[in-house]
């Protein structure tokens, strides 16, 4: 069995601990992991559903009637970064991107130990980085933003903090449509 070894950690607003794990395979393949308690949030081997997230959404934005030819999108939760890098990919020069990111240390975590994984994406000028809950972008946002695209707590359900929740619930949902 392979042991991980712990790069880091950041403590999340609120209560409880991010863990960056690095762990490299027999076949010299290295794979990074973020953990909560003992739970697995991501892993660098998956990032499918991630970049799917961008590909989705933007290809459905450039069909809706009136969309602009360079949107400004909201990214909640950076992750890995593999929504980012996807988006970047498919957006034009003069579009613009905030990503919200809850605990900085993750910003910190794809600028070191991730680097030659998450790219250089939060360097981009099209980049905008909003330290703090996506979900006070998304009150103060009132048609701000073109596509919201939401990857935090792997689904509807507060596993990183409880405060999220609120994002998905009627008011919030509402929220992020007006």
């Amino acid at each position: 069995m392979i042991v991980p070894e712990l790069l880091g950690t950041a403590a999340i607003p609120g209560g409880g601990e991010l863990k960056l794990l690095r762990r490299v395979g027999s076949n010299g393949q290295t794979d990074f992991m973020i953990v909560l308690g003992g739970k697995e949030l991501m892993n660098s081997r998956m990032r499918g559903s991630e970049e799917a997230l961008a590909e989705m959404t933007l290809w459905r934005l450039g069909t809706r009637p009136g969309a602009a030819a360079d949107p400004h999108i909201l990214i909640g939760g950076y992750g890995m970064g593999f929504t980012l890098r996807k988006a970047l990919s498919l957006l034009g020069p003069e579009a613009l991107v905030t990503v919200a990111e809850l605990v900085p240390e993750i910003l910190d975590w794809a600028r070191g130990p991730m680097a030659a994984l998450t790219g250089d994406g939060l360097d981009d000028l099209r980049v905008q980085i909003a330290h703090g809950d996506v979900g006070f972008l998304i009150s103060g946002g009132e048609g701000r933003y073109d596509a919201i695209l939401l990857d935090i707590d792997n689904g509807p359900d507060g596993l990183v903090r409880d405060e999220n929740n609120r994002i998905y619930s009627k008011t919030g949902l509402a929220e992020a449509r007006a």
